[in-house]
């Protein structure tokens, strides 16, 4: 499917090209990927390549010199319309508007063959990619702000499948440790309360959501007044269990409706039962990254896990960190460092190539001392995803959120208010490194301001054009009608525009999974419906250019073979994405 990507067809030409003029200087030039890609500035061309200054120096010309004579060869080619040599050693060239207009075929021929999606290449030849995203603390329901991990990790995997890796999802619950201890204390201080005990105010580290209350009730439900006034280690595991089981079932829920699944669940206690934290230690040990020790106290800041004691230590610094790190608390309980460690060990073991991590914002300062265990129990790298904050704003205002406090948006709330589509979608807007608003008021506008409308309407308005079509000609306008078209007449230079635009998708695609960088389609996607509205005004300001032509069958199938390209690139990326187009606006 690389034929697809016409980027690779110029890659090929340019480096035989540079090998060419290698051969006649005498130089033996090991060419590996030369870069082909979009010019910033589309004003310099369609097209645009580096390769001279990459490779001058090792073939002994200078880079502008060097670009002269590939540029010599290139205008050669008859798919190339010019070529043009900029500032160091930049190689632009356009391309030919006959060439352009035949590589559409490909795109429309491509929506009629099930298995060969248009960009949809084998870049990951089967290779065992292990993403883990959203893994919140089941200690109360998803809030809005995990819907940003979990649509830009289930994205990133359907972008990784679709390129030919294969993916598995999975989820990791944090049912061990102090949290769950507290969880469960809160519900049973409202197990007592539900049986008409006065418990007065919560302690200051229980959770108080509504939701605590509605675990404490179903257990009176399930079980009635069997665990009052018992110890602790009376009802501890139970409240723990029942408590996480709960929790994880409405987020499995919300994840649902949000589109989001994962292949696998696993949990941090179960590999503490199996022995696999122990069993990671050992194998550390024996490596020599385990040593008994005492921690210097850091100069300049607080670290949290630091104590003026022996500790079992893993030796981080050996891989960049800038202090070793405990594995064991002084309560004799494993770190959740250590926990992590075995966990990551356990998918190397399951036989994964790739581990993805999606992480919060919360959590950037543990990504270097998890890089060096990963090294060090794998000899891998392991890629950290941080997904900044989501700032939810209301009536203008910002909304604070506090799970333990129970004064929170939940994930729940905004499906309910929105809907599945619109999150997915406003998720991806912004790079997942940078804080991103979502504003309840412009997410439900129909208008421009809102990204989601104005993509959607895109392609409602493709699809008025062919219902048109129906009404005009008595017959509807398929893949075959699309197939069979006259492309040489389109001419006008929007139309010549929007091809070369879709024709970057299979490019833009392979650089957002090799980039790990879901929020390209969605800016890939606002060009494309840019586009789309351009013909769309271009028509109604000259008539020669609109879509439908009652008088002229033949100009209108062209025109519309180039809107049903657009509609299958846009309905490309939607699957990837996770939403549904529309064919209508109401």
């Amino acid at each position: 499917m690389g034929a697809q990507d016409i980027f690779c067809t110029f890659q090929v030409l340019i480096k035989k090209a540079l090998l060419q003029v290698a051969g006649k200087s005498g130089q033996q030039v090991l060419v590996s990927d030369g870069a082909v890609d979009v010019p910033k500035d589309l004003k310099f061309g369609d097209m645009s390549s580096n390769i001279a200054m990459v490779f001058a120096k090792k073939i002994g010309i200078p880079p502008r010199e060097l670009a002269e004579d590939i540029a010599a060869i290139l205008r050669n080619d008859d798919r190339i319309l010019s070529v043009n040599i900029a500032g160091p050693g930049f190689i632009n060239w356009f391309l030919r508007p006959e060439y352009v207009k035949k590589r559409l075929a490909a795109i429309i021929v491509s929506d009629d063959v099930g298995d060969k999606k248009f960009g949809f290449q084998n870049i990951g030849k089967g290779k065992k990619v292990n993403i883990e995203y959203v893994s919140a603390n089941p200690t109360g329901p998803l809030h809005a702000g995990h819907a940003r991990g979990a649509v830009v990790g289930d994205v990133l995997a359907n972008m990784l499948r679709s390129v030919g890796y294969d993916v598995t999802r999975e989820y990791y619950i944090n049912d061990a440790g102090n949290q769950i201890n507290m969880l469960a204390r809160s519900v049973y201080h409202r197990y007592c309360e539900q049986l008409g005990r006065d418990i007065g105010a919560l302690p200051s580290d229980c959770y108080s959501g509504e939701y605590v209350s509605e675990i404490a009730q179903a257990l009176v439900s399930k079980y009635g007044n069997k665990f009052l006034d018992q110890n602790e280690n009376e009802w501890a595991s139970l409240f723990k269990q029942f408590s996480v089981q709960n929790q994880m079932a409405i987020i499995k829920r919300d994840l649902a409706d949000l589109g989001v699944h994962h292949d696998i669940f696993t949990s941090e206690s179960s590999l503490i039962e199996k022995g696999l934290v122990k069993e990671m230690i050992k194998f550390l040990q024996d490596k020599g990254f385990v040593y008994k020790g005492v921690l210097t106290p850091p100069k300049g800041k607080v670290v949290d896990d630091w104590e003026p004691r022996e500790q079992t230590l893993f030796k981080s610094t050996a891989f960049g960190d800038e202090i070793d790190r405990p594995l064991l608390k002084s309560d004799g309980f494993w770190t959740y460092f250590a926990s992590d460690i075995a966990y990551h060990r356990d998918k190397f073991c399951r036989g994964y190539d790739i581990l993805i991590d999606f992480w919060g914002a919360d959590h950037g300062g543990y990504v270097k001392r998890m890089e060096a265990a990963v090294e060090a129990i794998a000899n891998k790298k392991l890629k950290v995803k941080i997904c900044q904050l989501v700032k939810f704003i209301r009536d203008g205002k910002d909304v604070k959120m506090s799970k333990r406090a129970g004064a929170f948006i939940t994930l729940r709330d905004v499906l309910d208010a929105v809907g599945r589509d619109v999150i997915r979608f406003i998720m991806l807007t912004r790079r997942d490194d940078v804080v991103l608003d979502f504003d309840f008021t412009q997410v439900v506008e129909k208008s421009r301001d809102n990204p989601v409308f104005y993509i959607q309407y895109a392609h409602a308005r493709i699809c008025s054009v062919f219902r048109q079509y129906k009404e005009f000609f008595g017959v509807d306008f398929d893949v075959d009608a699309a197939k069979n078209a006259n492309l040489s007449l389109l001419s006008s230079e929007e139309e010549l525009g929007q091809i070369k635009l879709l024709l970057r998708w299979p490019r833009l695609l392979k650089t957002a999974v090799l980039a790990l960088e879901p929020h390209k389609i969605v800016f890939y996607l606002q060009e494309v419906a840019v586009g789309l509205h351009v013909l769309w005004n271009a028509g109604k300001n000259n008539l020669a250019l609109r879509f439908i032509n009652p008088n002229d069958k033949v100009e209108t199938a062209a025109r519309l073979a180039l809107l049903y390209a657009t509609k299958t690139v846009v309905s490309l990326g939607f699957e990837i994405i996770g939403i549904e187009p529309v064919e209508e606006l109401r």
